[in-house]
């Protein structure tokens, strides 16, 4: 639903919410009360404690059960995110239900296994009767704040592993998706212990309130100007973060490509979720040689989507009036629509899958992040051409390469500046559990799925243990069989010492080191 904020006549926050398929209003939402965030803080770090303290045997139970009741009501998972963002429910099914099957499956068969501690190397004469092992441990309370386009996906990729860990999350779902995200937090109740995982509903105000709260971490996507806010603060509080903050996805067609593959990924790539994906094509590179005959497959493609059916809409007027403005400033740039490009005249916040070429490198549809469903082409006549406009951008999230030699499109993957990239397909990654979703640059850096996500959502902590009866070879007081028994010790090691003069060294200050010291 598309939502704005208001407040009554005893100072309470509300969001009124609105279908973005016909403009209809919804049910409002009460936000949370900045004021009770302190409270909620408190009853979070308490259930940390406990939480973290059970066995992760029994935490992987719980979000077991949290899974199973996941699957069990998905269908009402569905039709919630229907009636908030609008999306298709052939598109709901793959990307926020069955998706999510397989990320809870992943870290319930493998949390324990990441989180196994690794044994420490001491060396034995170096440090004789000592063990040690760095272990991960949880980094206590996480501010989580989630954005609308994939409500389920996006948040799970975080609770999941951070909960199995043995955080506790306060979560802050997008004022535009406000039921999705109490529906994913009902799922938990009676599950967890009261305050592990929480809600917090409302925009900018309550946001900017969890992030002044003293949590242990904070993990954002959204936009890049609310992530550098949020950086900013998180660097006066000395707090961790972890910032995604979009895309602006190019994808690169060679001469060699097969081209129906190509056309079908890439208008998939661009238009799937109505553009709304921080991993969606929004810049196509196609060598001349077989520019027309892609073009015509895409076009075929785009003019044939269904608004509705295939395409759902913008989840809210602003949004789509922003989609808007770029295409009519690109047009006026001297960029041509091929097919859509044109506010259709019916309720709510549509805009049709729109082609276009002849954008220049330099307008806002080629430079910002649209989330809109364009998809603008550019010909290119070289690698190093579509590498170097590939490169061009502030964002690098991912990128593809389609073409018939896949040692080639790896090898020219591997020039272009993000943190994914693919070959021969677009766009799908962000649903691999143990793959790394990252990027440089105004992307944010910031890590979720795979090992480094957890990474993220842990600190380690070095644990050792020693057994040494005696006194330790570097302890007071310094004397010369400490000096012999040290050069001693760094002769025997390098390369080319005199290894039987150190080893004399070394023992003989070893039998003298403590022979004077009462």
């Amino acid at each position: 639903m598309s939502a704005w904020i208001e407040e009554d006549d005893l100072g309470r926050r509300w969001l009124r919410c609105f279908d973005p398929r016909d403009g209809s209003p919804g049910e409002s939402v009460r936000c949370t009360a900045v004021g009770e965030l302190a409270s909620q803080l408190g009853a979070a770090q308490r259930a940390q404690l406990e939480w973290s303290s059970q066995p992760i045997g029994e935490r992987r139970r719980v979000v077991q059960a949290w899974a199973d009741r996941f699957l069990a009501r998905a269908s009402e998972g569905v039709r919630i995110l229907q009636e908030e963002v609008g999306r298709p429910e052939g598109e709901i099914w793959p990307s926020e239900i069955v998706a999510n099957q397989g990320l809870f499956k992943y870290w319930l068969d493998h949390i324990e296994e990441l989180m196994n501690p690794w044994p420490l190397s001491l060396s034995f004469l170096e440090y004789p009767g000592k063990s040690g092992r760095v272990e991960l441990v949880p980094k206590g309370v996480v501010a989580l704040i989630t954005p609308w386009n994939l409500p389920i996906a996006i948040p799970l990729r975080t609770l999941i592993p951070a909960l199995l860990a043995g955080n506790a999350v306060m979560f802050k779902p997008s004022e535009q998706t406000p039921r999705i995200g109490a529906w994913l937090v009902d799922l938990a109740r009676g599950l967890f212990p009261e305050g592990v995982l929480s809600l917090v509903r409302g925009g900018a105000r309550e946001g900017e309130g969890l992030v002044r709260c003293p949590v242990d971490h904070i993990v954002f996507t959204g936009s890049v100007a609310t992530g550098r806010a949020i950086g900013r603060i998180a660097a006066e509080t000395g707090v961790s973060v972890s910032l995604e903050l979009g895309g602006k996805d190019a994808t690169i067609v060679l001469p060699d490509a097969k081209l129906e593959r190509a056309a079908s990924g890439i208008a998939w790539g661009a238009f799937a979720f109505t553009g709304q994906n921080c991993a969606a094509v929004e810049r196509c590179y196609v060598h001349r040689s077989v520019a027309g005959p892609f073009l015509e497959q895409v076009l075929a493609i785009a003019s044939g989507l269904r608004l509705g059916q295939d395409i759902g809409p913008l989840v809210t007027a602003a949004q789509r009036n922003k989609v808007d403005a770029q295409v009519r400033a690109a047009e006026a740039a001297g960029g041509r629509v091929l097919c859509g490009g044109q506010v259709p005249e019916r309720p709510g916040f549509w805009y049709p899958p729109t082609v276009m070429v002849d954008v220049p490198e330099d307008s806002a549809l080629i430079q910002e992040e649209t989330f809109g469903p364009i998809l603008p082409v550019t010909v290119i006549d070289s690698e190093d051409q579509a590498v170097a406009l590939a490169n061009a951008s502030v964002f690098g999230l991912t990128a593809s390469v389609w073409t018939g030699d896949h040692a080639k499109g790896e090898a020219l993957g591997r020039r272009l500046k993000t943190g994914v990239f693919t070959v021969n397909n677009h766009g799908f990654t962000g649903a691999l559990p143990d793959g790394a979703w990252t990027g440089p640059g105004d992307t944010g850096g910031g890590i979720t799925s795979s090992r480094f996500g957890l990474f993220s959502l842990t600190r380690p902590r070095t644990v050792v243990v020693d057994q040494a009866p005696g006194r330790e070879l570097w302890w007071y007081p310094y004397n010369q069989a400490l000096v012999n028994t040290t050069r001693g010790l760094v002769d025997l090691t390098r390369r080319g010492g005199p290894r039987l003069q150190a080893l004399q060294s070394a023992v003989s200050g070893l039998i003298n080191r403590w022979k004077d010291v009462k």
